[in-house]
């Protein structure tokens, strides 16, 4: 008879999705907010960098956008919050944390998944080039969360606004945040695929049923 394998605890699949909606929200309405100036100031080209199809903002105008932006901004904080507390805490976040050992691994993963050669031999849960992946992602994340409070408030957080280069280059480490999310997304979908349907069921029910 088949029992259940527990794979992911409920608070870390509550936030693994939470951090998925908010992120998909921010990306559109993020897109709706450049769209209304499509540049990034004197320094850059002044004409407009380009204009995102109106298919993938979300908002409708610029305070519409904002609106959602900063909504949804605020549930992205608390998920982040609750996540890395819970990882912490619990020492969950070994199992996912990239560390120097991980590098050398990392390619002979990328030569089994892009150039199909041997799979090589993994003894954790995850490999290295997901850590990498995961890692990355929430880096990222936590760069658009610094940089975008930082186009919030310029004034009150000048310092931070300072140190990142001035107003004009916050928004483009902010712009650059979205884009390196956007990047690992078809990466996390093809390793979902390539890994099997159980797999990406886990993220829903906690756990694999094992013979």
């Amino acid at each position: 008879m088949p029992r259940h394998r527990p794979e992911h605890p409920a608070v870390v699949r509550v936030c693994h999705w939470t951090l998925a909606l908010a992120s998909t929200m921010l990306i559109g309405s993020g897109l709706e907010i450049f769209a209304a100036f499509p540049s990034f100031g004197e320094k850059m080209p002044p004409s407009d960098l380009f204009v995102p199809p109106s298919l993938l903002r979300i908002g409708g105008w610029l305070g519409g956008a904002l609106q959602w932006h900063f909504t949804f901004a605020w549930l992205l904080v608390s998920a982040m919050t609750i996540y890395i507390t819970y990882q912490i805490a619990s020492g969950n976040g070994r199992q996912v944390l990239f560390v120097t050992r991980d590098v050398r691994g990392v390619w002979p993963m990328v030569r089994h998944y892009v150039l199909f050669g041997p799979k090589p031999t993994v003894s954790e849960m995850y490999n290295p080039l997901q850590k990498l992946a995961y890692c990355g992602a929430l880096a990222l994340i936590v760069a658009s969360l610094v940089t975008g409070f930082a186009l919030y408030k310029p004034v009150q957080l000048s310092w931070l606004v300072y140190g990142l280069g001035g107003f004009r280059l916050t928004r483009v480490w902010h712009f650059a945040a979205m884009c390196g999310l956007l990047a690992f997304i078809p990466g996390h979908f093809v390793m979902v695929v390539l890994h099997g349907w159980r797999n990406f069921a886990s993220m829903w029910t906690g756990g694999l049923d094992v013979k």
